[in-house]
Formats: structure tokens, sequence, C-alpha cells
């Protein structure tokens, strides 16, 4: 491990040489990706520097234990050998997770898509009670999010809403959200007060740029529309609305959230060029999931990966069988625990799996 940080300290010195370079500096793309390098290089040398620190510190430790007679220093050397060796096995199980190789799509922003499932009108109120919980969250992250389409339920909520969402590390955080989920209460509509099971399906794609993805316009037919739905006159009789279809593919995409019409444009095209993208990432991980299965994070959307049951004030979710009693506060916004757990069970496979592939 330490030749491995050591050469990491040294691509960093590299790096922090290259962002400072004219050249680097001018070509936008190439200045962003070494500026994101060092950043993630920096973490891991300023945690090798500690731990660095720690291993000069136990040989001295020990150094004075084999020379020294007096006991009273003896026992000092011998209390501060266990304190570090302590802190080394920490220091080293921490560097180790931060050695695992990052997936490149987690520092991408993502786009997030929630829609209503089994249920009825309950199923269109739960995606309602999803999407205002996931802007809480992002909302106490410093994340921003903003607005792309919705339909509304006939008694609330909504049937489908899709939404983008900005900041640093969003898709490596929010991909642990995809797939249904599922809600068991008394529905409003419910007049005997019976619990019924409800569910809406929750889709994370990792927003593409245009590096990412190029799209003909030869391939795109655009339709024009009315927006509906509260707006105000000016966004309900103009032709502000885009609709847009990519024809090789047949995905379809509309944005009527804004009034100017390029601005809805711009927001319908950076869903489109995510969707093709999550294809393309769809036959990629399909092809890294028939050698590695991981409970955690499979993207699939049929999987059922949580309940959130009200008369018992819980929320389970079924991937690492982890159940919290506080439903009122996860429903606000406050997921971080499920998702430091979900992030520490796919970090230690992580590691047993870099431990196999070592033995072998």
């Amino acid at each position: 491990m330490i030749h491995q940080l050591e050469a990491i300290k040294e691509r960093w010195g590299e790096v922090s040489k290259l962002i400072v370079d004219p050249d680097v500096i001018a070509d936008m793309k190439r200045y962003v990706k070494l500026n994101k390098e060092y950043k993630d290089l920096g973490a891991i040398v300023k945690a090798y520097e500690v731990y660095a620190n720690v291993l000069e510190n136990i040989d001295s430790s020990k150094a004075m234990l084999e020379e020294e007679t007096d006991p009273e220093f003896r026992e000092m050397a011998r209390q501060e050998l266990d304190e570090l060796t302590t802190k080394r096995e920490t220091l080293e199980s921490e560097i180790r997770i931060m050695l695992i190789p990052k997936d490149p799509e987690d520092t991408k922003n993502a786009v997030m898509e929630i829609r209503a499932g089994t249920g009825g009108d309950e199923a269109s109120i739960f995606a309602g009670d999803l999407y205002r919980m996931y802007t809480r969250f992002c909302e106490g992250r410093g994340w921003r999010t903003e607005l792309v389409d919705y339909t509304e339920g006939t008694s609330g909520g909504y049937k489908e809403i899709i939404f983008n969402v900005t900041g640093e590390d969003v898709y490596g955080v929010l991909k642990y959200e995809a797939g249904v989920h599922r809600v068991q209460r008394v529905p409003q509509t419910e007049t005997q007060g019976r619990v019924h099971t409800s569910a809406a399906t929750v889709a994370v794609l990792p927003e593409a740029d245009e590096f990412d993805i190029e799209l003909k316009a030869e391939d795109i037919k655009r339709d024009e529309f009315c927006s509906s739905g509260p707006g105000g006159q000016s966004v309900n009789t103009t032709y502000s609305a885009i609709r847009l279809t990519h024809l090789p593919t047949g995905i379809v995409v509309q944005c009527q959230d804004q009034k100017s019409k390029l601005k809805n444009l711009d927001k319908a095209m950076g869903v489109l060029r995510s969707r093709i993208y999550e294809m393309e990432l769809a036959k990629r991980n399909s092809e890294i999931a028939a050698k590695r299965k991981s409970m955690v994070s499979s993207g699939d959307r049929s999987a059922k990966i949580r309940t959130y049951n009200y008369p018992q004030g819980r929320v389970t979710d079924h991937r690492i069988n982890l159940t919290l009693y506080n439903l009122g506060a996860i429903i606000d916004g406050d997921i971080n625990k499920i998702i430091e757990e979900l992030q520490l069970v796919e970090n230690a496979e992580k590691l047993k799996e870099g431990s196999l592939l070592a033995e072998n």
C-alpha cells in the first residue's frame, strides 16, 4: 500500500503543476478533469501524510521501549504504542476505502424521475411525498433542484415528475435511490381505515454533457405545444413547451416548466442526452454485473428496495435489511443514515472483491 500511496503523491505533484499551465487552462475540458483529479488525489495524499507520521511515531515508540530502562518511561512508551497502533489500523481501513477505484459517473449531476406505480391515486400522492423528501434532502446538502416536467395526480401528488439535481458528487449519492419504493398506510381516500400498499418507481440518471453524447439534429423530431397546469397566462397560451423524439431509439422527452421556449428546449435536450447515455451505461453495467453482483446498486428499476410503513413508523431498506423507526424524519428528507449504510456495505463488497483478486 505504501508504494501505491507514494505513486499517488507523485502524480498529485504532477497535476498541481499542470493545472497552472497556460496551455492546460486554455483547454477547458482537460482543465476541469485535472482539477477534479487534483482534488481527489489531494484527499488521499493528506491521509497518507497523517499515516506516515503515525508510522514514524510507532518506530520511535518501539525504539524507546528497546533502549529505555526506566519503568515509568517504558510504560509511557507502551501506552503510546498501543494508541498509535489503533490509530494506524483505523487509518489503514480509511485509506483502503479511499483507494477503491471510483465510478467516474459518481461525480456527475443527476436527473431524477419519479413515477406512480400500483395503488391508483394513493401512488400519485406517495410519488409527491418522495419528491418532497428528495428536494429537502438535496436542500440539506446544498444541492440545487430544478423541475423539468410533471403530470399531476387526480387527488394530489404526481403521476410522473422529472427534475435535475446539481451539486458535488450528486449521482454517486442518489444512485442508491433507484428502484421501487413501497408505502403501507391508510390512504386519504380510504373511508374504512384499512391499510393499503402502494408503490412508486424512482429512476436516477447521471447527467450527460455534450462530450458524452453527440445528438444529431436529423435524429430528433421537435414538437412545440402550449403548457398545461399552473403557470399563468403567458405559459398556458404560448407555444413554449417542447417535446423531443429521438428517432433511432424512440425515446420521448418533454419540458413545459419554463416560460422560455429556449430554456425548455435546453432542459429537454439535457434529459434526452441523459436517457441515451443511461442506455449505453446499462449495456456496460450488464457486462460488469455478469462478473460481479452487488446487492446494493444493481440499478434494476423493477427491484423493490424500500418500504415505508406508516402504522409502525418504520422504514426498511430490503437490500441490506436495515430497519429504522424514524419514518417522520426520513420522509422529511433525512435519508443520510440509509445512504451511509448502503455505501458502507458496497465499499465492504468492493474491498472483499479486491482481496479475492489479489489472492488469485
